[in-house]
């Protein structure tokens, strides 16, 4: 909100005149209001391998994250490049592999890893695309100085707070909207409708109009994520479906209704590959529905995210992304990557051993903020400790610099204070092109001087605005 001068930055100018108008207890009031809000609508997360307070309210901040448009410009056209990387990458290597025969990318990262999957191999997805919703984490390090901290292209989560953030915030504060111009996002749901139909499999007819049937498949009330899966469904006018709803029916897909079974054209899961069919993969599942790779791979079904696309949320292959954005785009990365050190290597093991307290290291299927260490907080106890399972198991690690990440102010109690960010924007692909919700995901570290922006660590959200021109 402010540079080093404590000079006003463009993009928060006309929210801190409005800001400095209000009453301190007024907005004291509604930021329990907006607590109140999301505790009544149930927006909530599960935290795994905790026994106590399983299920927890997700954390909201109500001081918007701001974004100028030409800076957002900037933004999309490096997300936009990114992604399309991402999907060429995927057919690439579920197929002639030639960024393996070039040498840019070692064929030891997918042969000996889970995510790559041998049945999609020869096999093209309707309209040869992989990932239809993705996500891509970016932090700030200064004020022209983004990164990329991960890919999510599997199923990334938590649509449905940058949603419902947008809501609480208009319902609270609708007067701030008259007098800042912020870009919508309201319309994602419709937007993601528009473009899972857009990939319907060749087996849609469109017979007398009708538009492709499209469901959302979950694993049921006990997930994690499961508020989004159902919010999404209900935003978007498709199917909430369980695996049990699903069953293979001449040569389709087809969900149980009141009138009987009904094809399916396009299934947006929320469901991980080992569990989607359980005569393909995990032969225990009931998650999933008994057939449904068969029917996908003749053509009978989308399945959104594809099967496989997992191999690009493997931090190994994140290192590798400036030279997949090259390979493919014939460009230099318009936005790069975090330096990082592969843990696999002999030389930089030895340099993350040797620097271990200054160091991030996560695993390298991690997620969530889980299975981290970071440097500059850990004890000396927690330091020994993962030293030994690197040394171990060195394959499993990557290393980055603690970056200096950007900060935005939350409302306290005693006013604003400075805490650190990460944004993860919106990305869905069809046929049609790439479209970027402006604005996105923005997490933040509520605990003062934290750098683990993730809500089963402590974060929480807020509200990201793109200004118009």
């Amino acid at each position: 909100m402010w540079d080093a001068s404590r000079d006003t930055r463009p993009a928060y100018t006309d929210y801190c005149t409005w800001f400095d108008e209000q009453e301190n207890d007024w907005l004291r009031r509604k930021a329990v209001e907006a607590d109140d809000s999301f505790r009544r609508t149930g927006i909530t997360f599960n935290v795994y391998g905790e026994e106590e307070a399983e299920e927890r309210l997700i954390p909201f901040d109500m001081v918007p994250r701001i974004i100028t448009a030409g800076e957002w410009r900037r933004l999309t056209r490096g997300i936009e490049q990114r992604v399309r990387a991402l999907n060429s990458f995927l057919y690439d290597m579920y197929h002639r592999q030639e960024i393996v025969r070039s040498g840019r990318v070692p064929e030891r990262l997918f042969r000996q890893n889970d995510a790559w999957l041998p049945n999609m191999v020869g096999f093209s997805p309707p309209g040869d695309i992989y990932t239809h919703i993705v996500g891509i984490d970016l932090v700030r390090t200064g004020p022209d100085e983004w990164f990329v901290l991960e890919d999510n292209a599997r199923t990334p989560s938590g649509v449905s707070y940058m949603l419902e953030n947008r809501e609480t915030m208009m319902a609270m504060f609708p007067d701030l909207f008259s007098r800042v111009a912020v870009e919508q996002v309201s319309n994602y749901p419709r937007r993601l409708a528009r473009s899972l139909a857009a990939c319907a499999p060749p087996a849609y007819d469109g017979a007398g109009g009708s538009k492709p049937t499209v469901a959302v498949l979950t694993p049921g009330i006990y997930n994690s994520a499961y508020f989004e899966h159902a919010f999404l469904a209900d935003q978007m006018g498709a199917e909430l479906v369980e695996g049990s709803d699903l069953r293979v029916k001449d040569g389709r897909v087809q969900m149980r209704t009141t009138i009987g079974f009904k094809p399916i054209d396009v299934l947006y899961r929320r469901v991980d590959d080992d569990y989607l069919d359980p005569l393909t993969f995990e032969p225990d599942s009931v998650l999933g529905v008994p057939g449904i790779m068969d029917v996908y791979r003749a053509g009978g079904i989308t399945i959104a995210n594809a099967p496989g696309t997992g191999i690009c949320d493997d931090k190994a292959i994140y290192s590798f992304m400036p030279e997949i954005v090259e390979f493919y785009t014939g460009e230099k990365p318009l936005l790069p990557n975090v330096t990082t050190w592969r843990c696999a290597d002999p030389d930089s093991l030895g340099y993350v051993l040797d620097n271990l307290e200054e160091l991030v290291v996560k695993e390298v299927h991690g997620s969530g903020g889980y299975g981290m260490l970071i440097g500059p907080t850990a004890s000396k106890k927690e330091v020994k400790q993962f030293r030994k399972k690197l040394e171990a198991n060195p394959e499993n690690y990557i290393a980055q610099p603690t970056l200096a990440l950007s900060t935005c102010p939350i409302f306290t109690k005693k006013g604003l204070a400075p805490r650190h960010v990460d944004l993860r924007p919106f990305v869905l692909v069809s046929p049609n092109g790439i479209d970027i919700t402006p604005g996105g995901l923005t997490r933040v570290a509520l605990k003062k001087g934290s750098l683990v922006v993730n809500s089963s660590q402590g974060g929480g959200t807020k509200d990201t605005w793109v200004l118009k021109d």
